[in-house]
């Protein structure tokens, strides 16, 4: 008799501390979708055809959690090879979906796509992502806002209002575009006194 309740109470706690371990690797997964390809801009007072992510520049910002999984399918309409490294995510046991071309992948080649898994282990803060294939980075960039866990908060206080500002920068040399592979993201956060900027990332 004492050893039926000896299990019985085993496998009880089994079962907690299971449940506890289900509950402490939960996270959200998060799906988006980049399409690279050529775009007509206007910039610099002339017209030009430039490498874009979902027609924007600069591209979408992703938005997660510390802790959260995102599945970015990039699909590559552009007319060369590219990839998308996730700048300032550690990535842990997950090298294959971190970007840098001909190091840990292939680049995308045109008219294929490839779905990269990121993985946001103890990043909180704003990071960015950007193509990794020699000179797409200066115009394939986007932000990557990363809150706090649920049910916890910034470590000061609620801002009033947050804002993203990525700032890029190009030559124009002879009519022509060049763009540098420089960009600068800020994020804003506005409180009720205070106005401030911090520098993110710079490439």
């Amino acid at each position: 008799m004492g050893l039926k309740n000896m299990s019985l109470i085993l496998g009880f706690l089994g079962f907690v501390f299971l449940q506890g371990l289900l509950v402490c690797t939960a996270y959200n997964v998060h799906h988006y979708s980049f399409i690279v390809k050529n775009t007509f801009f206007e910039r610099l007072c002339s017209n030009k055809t430039m490498l874009t992510v979902n027609d924007s520049f600069p591209g979408p910002t992703i938005h997660v959690r510390k802790g959260d999984r995102a599945y970015i399918n990039v699909h590559n309409e552009a007319s060369y090879g590219v990839t998308i490294h996730w700048h300032g995510v550690k990535q842990p046991r997950n090298p294959w979906s971190d970007g840098p071309e001909n190091i840990t992948q292939c680049p995308i080649k045109p008219g294929t796509n490839f779905t990269y898994e990121v993985i946001f282990s103890d990043e909180e803060g704003t990071l960015w992502w950007h193509a990794h294939s020699d000179w797409t980075r200066a115009t394939v960039h986007g932000a990557i806002v990363i809150l706090p866990e649920a049910n916890t908060t910034y470590p000061f206080p609620k801002p009033t209002a947050e804002q993203v500002l990525i700032l890029g920068g190009k030559l124009e040399h002879n009519g022509l575009g060049v763009g540098l592979g420089l960009a600068w993201v800020f994020y804003i956060i506005l409180g009720p006194h205070l106005f401030s900027y911090f520098l993110l990332a710079q490439i």
